[in-house]
C-alpha cells in the first residue's frame, strides 16, 4: 500500500491510499497425517501417559494446597498436530474456575512418518526445538527431557 500526501504552506491537506498489486506466493499445504499413522501415534503416546507421565507428574491431593497443581494428562490430535495436555486444578476459593488444561508438548505431522516437536513457552507460544523427527524419538524426548513436563 502506498501512501499519497499533498501539503500545502505546511499543512496536510489530502492524502490517499492507494493499493497495488504485489506478488503473494502460494503457501505449500501441510502434510495431512493417514489414519494408521494417527492410531498409531495415539496408542503409542497414550502408552507412554499411563506409564510413566501420569505416575511422575500426577500427585496426591495436597493437604494444604498453595499451588495450582496436575490432576490429569491426556492427548488429542487437532489437524496436523498431536498435543499433550496436563489439566491443572485452583484450588482456591477465589479461582476464576477450579481447573484448566496446559498444552506442553506438541508433535506436527511433516510426512514419511517424521514430526516436528514443539513446547509450550512462558509467553504462551509453540517454540519448535526438533525436526524431522520418529516417532519413538519424540517419545523419548518428551519422556526424558525437563522442558516439556514440569
Amino acid at each position: 500500500m502506498i501512501w499519497l500526501l499533498r501539503y500545502e504552506k505546511g499543512r496536510l491537506v489530502e492524502f490517499m491510499k492507494r493499493k497495488i498489486w504485489t506478488y503473494a506466493p502460494e503457501k505449500t499445504p501441510k502434510a495431512k497425517p493417514p489414519e494408521l499413522v494417527k492410531i498409531s501415534v495415539e496408542n503409542k503416546a497414550n502408552e507412554l501417559v499411563n506409564t510413566v507421565l501420569k505416575p511422575a507428574y500426577i500427585r496426591p491431593l495436597p493437604k494444604n494446597p498453595q499451588y495450582n497443581y496436575i490432576i490429569d494428562i491426556y492427548t488429542k490430535w487437532h489437524r496436523s498436530y498431536f498435543y499433550f495436555y496436563a489439566i491443572n486444578c485452583c484450588p482456591f476459593p477465589n479461582a476464576i474456575s477450579p481447573s484448566f488444561d496446559t498444552g506442553f508438548a506438541r508433535m506436527e505431522y511433516t510426512g514419511k512418518n517424521q514430526f516436528s516437536l514443539s513446547y509450550m513457552r512462558h509467553t504462551g507460544q509453540w517454540w519448535e526445538i526438533y525436526s524431522e523427527l520418529s516417532l519413538d524419538e519424540c517419545l523419548v524426548k518428551i519422556r526424558d527431557e525437563e522442558i516439556f513436563v514440569k
